[in-house]
């Protein structure tokens, strides 16, 4: 029997105060079983940080660990082509390309410590020609914070300010320089 995905489910507020934009958003998250925590909080700060970029909220959650074809995040104009794709981890380089050819932008938000750093000399020459592809990477010690505060119930507020991210609940705050990697 196969395992299901674990449903957790967000209330999160985002202001951006850098662009003046904010937006308070009900999520549903998926966890794939073998998903982990880190991971999934690491898609919901990279929805925070995309979520209020265009006046519409056709931001969404794609099957991304469990599916070569759709993202963990990717948003969609009207007609279906897909104008964001957004990636968490570290995918194979293919992949990427792939999503590249797709997409009229993609982002991918990398953590994990090290194995960035070795995945990032692995692929960066090949990535490297990707003209439409922003990589970010998240601090180790901020993705674990971050996976620390995954809850079924979570009300999380994220404030973007001077190239910071901080995102909070009702007993945490972390701190997120990104990494810009590409």
């Amino acid at each position: 029997m196969a395992l299901k995905a674990t449903i957790f489910k967000a209330e999160l507020c985002v202001s951006n105060i850098d662009r003046h934009v904010y937006g308070n958003f009900s999520l549903t998250i998926a966890r794939h079983p073998s998903e982990t925590d880190e991971r999934m909080m690491v898609r919901v700060l990279a929805f925070a940080l995309n979520a209020v970029d265009c006046e519409n909220e056709r931001l969404e959650f794609g099957k991304g660990i469990s599916s070569d074809d759709e993202p963990a995040l990717w948003r969609r104009d009207l007609t279906g082509a897909v104008e964001d794709w957004i990636e968490v981890g570290l995918p194979e380089e293919r992949l990427i390309r792939r999503a590249c050819g797709k997409a009229a932008r993609v982002a991918l938000f990398t953590y994990g410590g090290r194995a960035v750093d070795v995945w990032w000399a692995a692929n960066q020459a090949a990535l490297a020609k990707q003209d439409k592809l922003a990589v970010l990477d998240v601090p180790q010690d901020a993705s674990r914070a971050l996976s620390a505060m995954a809850d079924k119930k979570m009300t999380l507020t994220a404030t973007i300010q001077d190239g910071q991210i901080y995102l909070a609940n009702e007993h945490d705050a972390v701190a997120i320089v990104l990494r810009v990697l590409k």
